[in-house]
């Protein structure tokens, strides 16, 4: 039998590796995506990033429009799921009895399982249409509806982490409101929300992570249309519209007729570096506010 030191000693090491090569991956992925993209790089940083035009055949690349598009996909999957999907993991986390936590959890789970390409042919049949007809549009394929679509695609994931960031609320904060006096509501809304705050707004970065590198159920409902930006920051009319998404171009079939040409080439995956670094980001900043959220008790 190997001694106990051993064994640990043999986990360590097999955990150093795993990192390490985890690590190496991404250092790797990134170094990739930058030296195929040095070509578009080297015709001007701020060109390419803030860009209004994106024509390969006149080689202009510029990918404002799809940061653009991107970002309010993004917004808008935030607005409608982290009201709902709080909500939603407060009634199961302190309301709902075992059996019914039970059934709302297994759907939750289901929902969270279902292929991409399902909710975008959903959006399709469904979301499009109601988009259209509500806002009274010649096409339901606007940001609005992927950004629509990609909230109902992370409220799995919202509901999932923020209800155990409520469950891994120490017991002695729900005794200490009892004793004062409160009701389930003032404790639930008063205390707990607080308490997990934290780890609730990280489980929304983090779910949000998932639902930026979305792309087949964005192109199928987005319109793909190049170069749409708002006359102003104020101006909300394009998300009525169709438009494109870093994710939504990088799927299309572009990507295979930029292949072999260094600056179209160049170009696309400049869109996937800044895709993948933005991905980061917010996974990064999730997994900070998660362990903020541990050291203050919030989460386990």
């Amino acid at each position: 039998m190997r001694p106990p030191s051993s064994k640990k000693s043999f986990t360590l090491v097999s955990c150093y590796i795993g990192s390490g090569v985890m690590v190496l991956f991404i250092v790797l992925m990134l170094a990739a995506f930058l030296i195929h993209s040095l070509p578009a790089w080297r015709g001007g940083v701020w060109d390419l990033l803030a860009g209004t035009e994106w024509y390969y055949r006149s080689e202009k690349f510029g990918m404002l429009s799809m940061i653009y598009g991107s970002a309010v996909v993004s917004l808008i999957a935030i607005l409608f799921a982290a009201p709902l999907g709080i909500g939603a993991a407060v009634y199961t986390a302190e309301i709902a009895g075992h059996r019914w936590r039970m059934i709302v959890k297994g759907i939750i789970e289901l929902l969270a399982g279902v292929p991409s390409v399902i909710y975008g042919i959903l959006g399709i049949l469904f979301l499009r249409e109601w988009v259209r007809r509500g806002f009274d549009l010649n096409t339901g394929d606007t940001l609005l509806t992927a950004g629509l679509l990609v909230g109902v695609m992370i409220l799995p994931t919202v509901v999932t982490l923020c209800d155990d960031a409520l469950r891994a609320v120490p017991r002695i904060q729900r005794d200490a409101a009892r004793g004062l006096g409160m009701t389930r509501s003032e404790m639930i809304f008063s205390v707990l929300v607080p308490q997990a705050g934290s780890g609730m707004m990280a489980a929304v970065l983090l779910a949000l992570g998932r639902g930026v590198g979305e792309t087949i159920a964005v192109m199928l409902v987005v319109g793909r249309q190049d170069n749409q930006l708002p006359a102003s920051i104020v101006d909300f009319d394009k998300i009525l519209e169709p438009g494109q998404t870093l994710t939504s171009k990088l799927g299309g079939s572009e990507v295979n007729i930029a292949f072999g040409d260094p600056g179209h080439w160049g170009a696309i995956t400049a869109l996937a570096l800044v895709l993948l670094l933005g991905v980061m980001v917010i996974t990064v900043l999730g997994r900070f506010l998660v362990h903020y959220a541990e050291k203050r008790g919030g989460v386990s």
